[in-house]
Parts: C-alpha cells; structure tokens; sequence
C-alpha cells in the first residue's frame, strides 16, 4: 500500500513542483479552502496552541494568526515540492543568505571549525538547507527523522541531496558526527523545537507553557566542543525568505547542564513572537505533560 499510495502521488508532486510560482501560490490557496475552511485540518490543535501560548491576545488577533498560519502552511508543503525541480539561480533568488550569516560561517571555513546549527520550524527550512548549500563552502549536514514511508523518504531524500547538503538519520548522529569531524569547517543543523519523550527531556517554559525540550544539541556541543551558531528564517514576503545567523555560543563547555538548551530555545521563542504565523502551529508540541514525583 506505501508503494502504490507514493506512485499514485508521485505525478501530482512533480506537477505541482513546475508550477510558475504565481500559479503555485494560486494553488496554495485552492488547498488552504480545503485544509482550512472544508476539513479543518487540526484547527482545534491549532487554536488551542495559539491560546494558550498568546493568553494575552484578542480572539479577533488568535484568529488573524490562525488564517495566516494556514496559508504559510500551504505555501510551505507546495514549496518544498519545488525543491525538485527548481534550478540554483531560481532558489537564491527565493531564499538567500544575509551578509550577516555568510560572514559568520566564512570565518567558521576559514579557521576550519566544524559547528552546530540550531533553528527551529520557522519560515521554510527545506529552502534554507537549500540556500546554504548554494551559498557557503561549509558542507551543511542535517539531522533528519526518516519517514514511515520508504518511497516518501527516499523522495525527501532526493531533494535534500539536491543542493549539496548531507544527512543524518536521528539515530546515528554521534556516530555520523565524529565521522564528520575530518571534513573541515562543517555544519550540523539540528532543528530543535521538536517533542521528546518526558522522562528524557529537559523542562523549561517556552510560549507561556512548560514545555518539554531536547537536549541533544547541547549535549553534542559540548561533546565534540563545538560553536552554537542560531539561524532564523525571515519571510520577506510571500515566497521569498532570507536566511540570518547570529553566533550564540563560542564555547559550550563553560555551561552547566540546561543554559545551553534555555539560550537557543528562549531565542527561538522571540523570533516566533514576533512573526507567530510562520511556525509550525499544527503540531502537538504540548502533548506530553512533566512527570510529577511520587512521594
């Protein structure tokens, strides 16, 4: 059923992804009528998370982000199609990287010292891995979690490979990153807003609510002594986005257990703040609630 479910779609994916993009974002609005106002897809996940991370907002201002973020959503899965198809000249001109960000991992090459990204699921981040591929010597590696599907990931595959950048599956990154070690001036990118298991997790607040967080990217940082360097993703406007970093940790082995993790979360928070309908509302981050000890 995978396979026949993959190669049904397979047409409509490469379709979608020659699209001219006026016809493409003519498109995403067809299918946000649908998501959105026909199926409601996760609206009640989506509100409820908008809620309670923006207690202070109007309704009238809950539901502007709401429309908004549906839009984005659409854009962002129509998007990611175009990963496929799009030449090199066509996805700088759609996501590029600021001055800021290329003199960061300039130096980063030129003194030869590997580090870690730290971003979360903000503004389009297939076509950042893409714009940074195209843009810096620094080989770009990206932490990935593999689909169910096999044919769906091997196509996710495919375009992540497209543009020069590597991967690596969520299970092997210590073994993967002490491989990498003797390719010079690298970066892993580890997107760090997803859920963990409770138990295993670091508990923090974060949008009004506490909330569970990996502390992978801490913990490899400190391993393997390597910079934090924070990457955002600005959406211009619709279908362009500019790529900015900031270095945000030089040495993490000066941090105790949970500074690293509160730094880059709380920084990610402001950057969601101030543009709330690009993030990915949609998924259940506060499923999970903090284990209470037994007496």
């Amino acid at each position: 059923m995978k396979a026949v479910a993959f190669y049904f779609a397979l047409p409509f994916i490469y379709l979608v992804s020659i699209l001219p993009f006026p016809l493409l974002y003519g498109f995403s609005e067809f299918v946000r009528f649908f998501l959105y106002h026909v199926f409601g897809y996760r609206r009640k996940v989506v509100m409820e998370n908008l809620r309670n991370s923006f207690p202070e907002k109007t309704p009238a201002e809950l539901k502007k982000i709401e429309s908004d973020f549906y839009r984005y959503l659409c854009d962002l899965m129509l998007e990611t199609f175009k990963t496929l198809t799009v030449s090199p000249s066509t996805m700088l001109k759609h996501c590029y990287i600021t001055p800021q960000c290329k003199t960061i991992f300039e130096e980063l090459y030129a003194q030869k010292q590997n580090s870690i990204i730290v971003m979360g699921h903000l503004g389009n981040w297939e076509w950042a891995g893409n714009a940074f591929g195209l843009s810096l010597k620094n080989k770009l590696f990206v932490i990935y979690h593999p689909l169910a599907n096999p044919y769906f990931n091997n196509l996710i595959v495919k375009m992540r490979y497209r543009f020069g950048n590597g991967l690596i599956p969520m299970r092997d990154v210590m073994r993967q990153m002490l491989v990498n070690r003797s390719i010079a001036g690298h970066a892993t990118a580890f997107i760090a807003d997803q859920t963990p298991q409770p138990e295993r997790a670091y508990w923090m607040n974060f949008l009004n609510q506490d909330t569970p967080v990996f502390l992978g990217t801490e913990k490899f940082a400190q391993k393997l002594a390597l910079p934090i360097v924070y990457v955002s993703i600005k959406r211009i406007k619709r279908g362009e986005y500019a790529l900015d970093a900031e270095m945000l940790i030089e040495d993490p082995t000066k941090f105790s257990e949970g500074q690293i993790t509160e730094i880059h979360t709380k920084r990610l928070e402001k950057d969601i703040v101030e543009n709330p309908a690009i993030w990915l509302w949609s998924h259940r981050r506060w499923k999970h609630k903090r284990q209470q000890p037994t007496s």
